[in-house]
């Protein structure tokens, strides 16, 4: 039998539907398409008002194909059950199970649907054993007790837990042995990371000690999670890439206390500092919502101001979405829909400039890069500090360290760089 996974939201759900994948590949069951398939499995996300839509369109789709089996799980179904009950989906999971999921399909008699309360529950090991990419995704963490007043994470991913270290130690032991060079820890909250007295810096000392691990990067860290310890690991680890995710969110000190966030913007802008006063040429990206309720046209200007004055590498802009359940959505003055596409425009330009501004300061300098495709006599894969590369080169050096010389930048359709010479192999 064949299945075939659609997976939809962030990093987490990426590593989850990798897992699901391993789980029935290993089983005996083989990849299809989306038009051949007999078993659909939809990993839905729930983040966003068009994520929700996304998700529903395509149950919808999967619903209409000629198929033997339909499964739908994460945010969305752990969120609304009644909703995709009512689509006439076979099985129906929340976050939890996934690993389950040839039980579930194995002793498929009538409709499943199993949702848990996840206010209160273990963290689901999983554990990836197929290796075909250069980075792997490692999940350590999932949940969050934040509760920022958007944010409708905590309810579809329940409250914090964490992967024993042990199993985290083995599984990226077990991925580099088969060849990955770059590991990227990911989580719901990822730094809140924590094994009895065990925390993060802990996990990332032990970590960066793994043989012929090149690369570690964090998926996504919040700047209250950037500590001295983890900063002391930082500063002493070049296997640790020059690159950081850390949500901004609002540029505002008045938007950010709306929604819960754990900082102001002199702290954000302080830790910035001391980052790069360890690491100089860091990109660090961020997220940026526009459009939060009570924002002005003064205010977020003001975001504009420290977006530029932190100096990031990269936004990633979302419109504020209405999410039932969240203190915001309770919130009067909602900016309107035409005013936030038009913010959102305005960060998106900015986004370009300091992209290209990050950028061209490693024109003519050597960077070490690990291909990770070939296409057409052209290697493309990423830098440590995430600069999209396009090289002329063997097909021989996929997923090796080479050194490369960076001779212009590409815009629009994405920042590549193209790199006319690989200039050493390691």
């Amino acid at each position: 039998m064949k299945y075939y996974i659609i997976n939809l939201g962030c990093k987490v759900n990426a590593y989850e539907a990798k897992v699901m994948s391993d789980l029935l590949t290993n089983a005996g069951y083989l990849k299809g398409s989306i038009d051949d398939a007999d078993i659909y499995i939809v990993n839905t996300c729930f983040v966003t008002n068009v994520a929700e839509h996304k998700s529903l369109q395509m149950i919808r789709r999967v619903l209409n194909k000629n198929h033997k089996l339909v499964i739908v799980c994460g945010c969305l179904s752990q969120m609304k059950e009644a909703t995709v009950k009512d689509l006439g989906v076979d099985i129906i999971l929340g976050n939890k199970d996934k690993t389950k999921i040839i039980d579930y399909i194995n002793n498929y008699k009538q409709k499943i649907s199993k949702i848990y309360d996840l206010s209160n529950v273990d963290f689901e090991n999983m554990q990836l054993n197929n290796f075909d990419k250069t980075r792997a995704f490692v999940k350590i963490q999932d949940g969050c007790n934040n509760f920022c007043s958007y944010c409708i994470i905590p309810f579809t991913r329940g409250g914090l837990r964490s992967k024993k270290k042990e199993i985290v130690l083995k599984e990226i032991t077990s991925l580099v042995a088969y060849g990955h060079k770059e590991i990227v820890l990911t989580g719901i909250h990822t730094g809140s990371y924590t094994d009895l007295n065990y925390d993060f810096a802990d996990l990332l000392k032990d970590i960066v000690k793994i043989p012929n691990l090149k690369r570690l990067r964090i998926s996504s860290i919040e700047i209250t999670e950037i500590n001295d310890r983890v900063l002391d690991v930082i500063a002493n680890n070049d296997i640790l890439v020059d690159h950081m995710h850390i949500p901004l969110q609002s540029g505002s000190d008045t938007i950010l206390k709306l929604m819960n966030r754990k900082y102001d913007i002199n702290y954000f802008l302080n830790k910035i500092t001391q980052i790069r006063k360890i690491r100089p040429n860091i990109s660090i990206t961020t997220d940026v919502i526009v459009g939060f309720p009570h924002e002005t046209t003064e205010l977020f200007y003001e975001t504009i101001s420290n977006i530029k004055k932190i100096n990031f590498a990269k936004l990633h802009i979302f419109p504020y979405s209405i999410r039932e359940g969240t203190k915001a959505s309770m919130m009067d003055e909602q900016v309107s829909e035409t005013v936030k596409k038009e913010r959102v425009k305005i960060l998106l330009n900015l986004s370009k400039e300091l992209e290209i501004s990050y950028m061209q300061q490693f024109i003519g300098a050597t960077l070490d890069f690990i291909p990770e495709t070939y296409k057409d006599g052209y290697l493309f894969g990423h830098t440590g500090n995430y600069l999209s590369i396009k090289a002329k080169g063997d097909k021989k050096f996929i997923n090796q360290l080479v050194k490369i010389k960076i001779d212009e930048i590409i815009y629009p359709f994405c920042l590549s760089t193209i790199c006319q010479c690989i200039v050493d192999f390691k």
